[in-house]
């Protein structure tokens, strides 16, 4: 009967998840169909406009070409009336220098007949017509105007639609997630010497495999992109995967997208938990500050999670009013049952914790203070950590506090016992907690120089904890363990000797 039973429900899980599988499909061939219905239309109106476009341009050059014409009609035509006028005069002057001249010969006066002719030799002398040019100056011909658009025909006859580039092919074993950074390298299914530059598409998922079209994250793009590879870098990992697809463009058109493919970017997020921070201070996701007016008793504004697409840092300004000592600094614990209260931590232990606890694997995660804070820890504790406990001072919490209240001390703390740290303290401090390993190390997060390890073996979950006085402090969270820590990590074994006095 159990085994039946058992093998019912893995018919039902099987069913369920073909079930899905089909229902994304559906949603994909609606969104393609759609999509088909849309292109066609903007395609046809852009076909439309292209025909257009050669249309207006015919026109332009057949109403320029009739201009010519008919300018050369009008000059040619001026040019044999100016001439036309100039004959027709020099004939009338030459008729009317005829008819003195035969006038002339019925003159019986000897003198006046030689005055006559003598006349008649200077007018035809200086008469029009033996100076003028008998021939046209501008022939009937205007076959030079002609044309021939044969070739032309032959051209416009042979349009079609533009070369499409085929669709690139991602090429999984080349692609690098590592340092939240992802590489996505790809291939052409065969050479394409007019491919110009390559377009890629990416956005960030919770579901594994196929791309959903009803996924809650837009595409984003990376254009003209020359190579056959693209490395995306400074990327805050809050998403469990990765889709990537890739198009090539020729100059004029850009061809198919790629099969898409999915890429793991797991890593930890957490923030801060505002509900059960110490009473003075503000705190907000990624960001916690202390607040000698007891600012935690004001509704903290809580920021919009918005993803840039890189780590999210944010800056704090420093308080400087009301300073009291730091000594009594203590820790409480967070109760496992009630969320919300405001005596978690209590006394002068401004303290926070992390708001998920971390149950196996490698994390990582960097902190910042600011600039003048005097007092600040970074570290991990169990959640069972007690309410007046100090972060460092118990059994159930490990970190390395920074002071420069007095003096200036730099230490690794763990269940009451201080180990002083000769190095200089970072700017900014990563984090590695290995729980399966029971390891905690902490890293200059900018050379990666290691500052110390704790070696233990954790019995329960772990959170993140911070402690901060006079100052504030800046989270990063998102990210991978750092290719340079996992090196690190296999040389480190056995190399830390010195820190023995703190493990348990």
């Amino acid at each position: 009967m159990d085994s039946q039973k058992e093998a019912l429900q893995r018919i039902i899980s099987t069913l369920a998840s073909k079930n899905d599988e089909i229902q994304i499909f559906i949603d994909t061939l609606n969104h393609t169909l759609k999509g088909v219905q849309e292109n066609s239309s903007n395609i046809l109106s852009e076909l439309d406009e292209e025909f257009d476009s050669l249309y207006s341009i015919l026109d332009d050059v057949k109403e320029s070409m009739i201009t010519s014409i008919k300018q050369e009609q009008a000059r040619k035509s001026q040019e044999l009336q100016s001439q036309l006028s100039q004959c027709n005069n020099a004939l009338e002057n030459s008729e009317e220098l005829l008819e003195f001249a035969t006038r002339s010969l019925d003159i019986k006066e000897p003198e006046e007949f030689s005055k006559a002719a003598r006349q008649i030799k200077d007018r035809v002398t200086m008469a029009s017509a033996f100076r003028l040019s008998l021939k046209p100056k501008v022939s009937d011909n205007m076959t030079h105007l002609m044309v021939d658009f044969s070739q032309e025909r032959q051209m416009l006859q042979t349009l079609k639609f533009l070369p499409v580039p085929k669709a690139p092919e991602i090429e999984p074993v080349e692609c690098l997630v590592a340092d939240n950074s992802v590489t996505v390298a790809w291939r052409m299914p065969e050479e394409d010497n007019k491919i110009d530059h390559f377009i890629m598409e990416y956005r960030k998922t919770n579901f594994d495999g196929l791309p959903r079209v009803k996924d809650e994250r837009c595409w984003e793009m990376i254009d003209n992109i020359k190579g056959t590879e693209y490395t995306l870098s400074g990327l805050k990992f809050d998403s469990k995967y990765m889709n990537f697809r890739v198009r090539a463009c020729n100059k004029a058109v850009a061809g198919e997208y790629s099969d898409p493919v999915t890429l793991e970017t797991k890593a930890l997020n957490f923030s801060l938990d505002n509900s059960s921070s110490h009473l003075n201070l503000k705190v907000e996701d990624s960001c916690v500050e202390w607040d000698p007016t007891g600012g935690k008793g004001q509704e903290s504004k809580v920021k919009g999670k918005e993803n840039k697409g890189s780590v999210h840092v944010t800056s704090l300004k420093k308080h400087t009013s009301g300073t009291p000592s730091p000594k009594r600094t203590s820790v409480g614990s967070r109760p496992p049952t009630v969320r919300g209260s405001r005596d978690r931590f209590t006394g002068e232990s401004y303290t926070v914790l992390g708001d998920t606890a971390i149950e196996s694997g490698q994390h990582y995660w960097e902190v910042k203070a600011q600039k003048d804070c005097k007092s600040y820890s970074v570290g991990v504790a169990y959640k069972t950590l007690g309410k007046f406990d100090q972060l460092g001072k118990t059994n159930t919490s490990w970190c390395i506090h920074v002071n420069s209240w007095l003096q200036n001390t730099f230490a690794a703390k763990h269940n009451n016992k201080v180990k002083a740290l000769d190095v200089p303290v970072p700017e900014k401090i990563g984090v590695f907690c290995d729980f399966d390993g029971g390891q905690l190390s902490f890293y200059d997060a900018h050379s990666k120089q290691l500052l110390y390890s704790f070696k233990t073996k954790f019995t329960q979950p772990v959170l993140p904890g911070f402690m901060v006085w006079c100052g504030g402090l800046s989270l990063s969270t998102g990210m991978q363990v750092p290719s340079a820590v996992r090196t690190l990590q296999k040389s480190e074994n056995g190399m830390t000797g010195s820190t023995s006095s703190l493990n348990n």
